[in-house]
């Protein structure tokens, strides 16, 4: 698998206690396309990471160091800060949220260094080629991160293409990123979606990226929307008939600690429910990209499609019970277990 992103971090106060009170923080490595190659790296499959680094930061070092203890391979240009208000690694500023308090995220995205990534930086022939890619997974945040990276991934995904790999494409729409560049956004999300073998998003993604037509928000509850979930997914595979998948995520959050969880995948012109359940979150952030890396994990593993977002499922579940944004599973009975619900003590 290989992933295109922008290295960035989090740092979290103790005990899901707000930003704004805490003075104490936990920091962690992170990217949303990361976080779903973690579930590959963690169970044994090669990753391979694009991206850009701050030459000679600590926080590139910690960034390195991170990637490494999961078991992925990167590679990219390191690119020299300059002054004090030169290139950088992002910040996620982020609470937990608790019970009734939902959690609160603030992006400090100034000077980012992931902002230059360019296909003049790598060498696709040698990564598509002579490596070989089963799958290259590509992210709407990335795409819309600057008009740099929109060309990257446009590039990519004409790469990837040309040697046979799958592409996914999780749309991950952002209105910050989007804002001012919607008519050039459109274009370019539209141009990578067609050539795309897997499509991600919710409603809310498909309708700003696309206009594509979405079930009503609120009003009935989560299980009654299902059947315009898939009404979702038939509009976006007539416009994006290229693609053979088709996934989006269902939640329901009850409360910070409890969500109802699900997801529905078309595969071909099959339809594949995990129908929502009750999951105890730790902390949601990358529950969606648990999901999405389930999911390919699935397919690249060559498994019957209805096992994808059964084991995505439980992938997603499984992130939200850790601290991290990226779940960690220790082996693949882990996540079945909780596909099964099985939480007893494993001795």
């Amino acid at each position: 698998m290989l992933v295109p992103t922008s290295m960035g971090v989090r740092i979290t106060p103790f005990n899901g206690q707000p930003v704004h009170s805490s003075d104490t923080y936990t920091m962690y490595a992170t990217s949303a396309e990361t976080n779903v190659a973690s579930i590959a790296s963690y169970l044994g499959l090669p990753v391979k990471v694009l991206t850009t680094f701050v030459k000679g930061s600590p926080i590139a070092q910690f960034i390195k160091s991170n990637l490494k203890s999961r078991n992925m391979d990167f590679e990219g240009p390191e690119v020299e800060q300059g002054d004090p208000w030169g290139f950088r690694h992002q910040f996620n500023i982020a609470d937990s949220g608790y019970g009734s308090r939902g959690p609160r995220v603030h992006n400090d995205r100034a000077g980012e260094v992931g902002r230059t990534l360019s296909v003049k930086d790598f060498d696709l022939e040698r990564i598509f080629g002579v490596e070989g890619v089963q799958i290259v997974h590509l992210s709407g945040l990335i795409a819309a991160l600057s008009t740099e990276t929109s060309q990257f991934c446009l590039e990519i995904a004409k790469a990837a293409k040309k040697y046979g790999t799958k592409i996914s494409f999780d749309l991950n729409y952002r209105a910050s990123f989007w804002k001012g560049r919607e008519k050039e956004l459109h274009e370019n999300f539209a141009e990578i979606a067609s050539v795309s073998d897997i499509l991600i998003g919710n409603e809310e993604d498909f309708q700003l990226c696309f206009g594509i037509e979405g079930p009503p928000a609120g009003g009935e509850g989560l299980y009654a929307k299902i059947d315009g979930f898939k009404g979702l997914i038939m509009r976006v595979k007539e416009t994006f008939p290229n693609a053979a998948v088709f996934a989006t995520t269902l939640r329901e959050v009850i409360s910070v600690n409890e969500h109802l969880w699900g997801a529905i995948m078309l595969e071909g012109e099959n339809w594949h429910v995990a129908e929502p359940r009750t999951i105890h979150v730790l902390d949601r952030i990358g529950g969606g990209d648990g999901y999405v890396g389930g999911m390919l994990y699935g397919i690249l593993k060559g498994w019957p499609p209805e096992k994808w977002p059964q084991f995505g499922w439980a992938t997603g579940a499984l992130a939200t019970t850790f601290l991290t944004d990226y779940a960690q599973p220790a082996d693949e009975e882990m996540v079945w277990s909780v596909w099964k619900g099985n939480a007893r003590v494993k001795r």
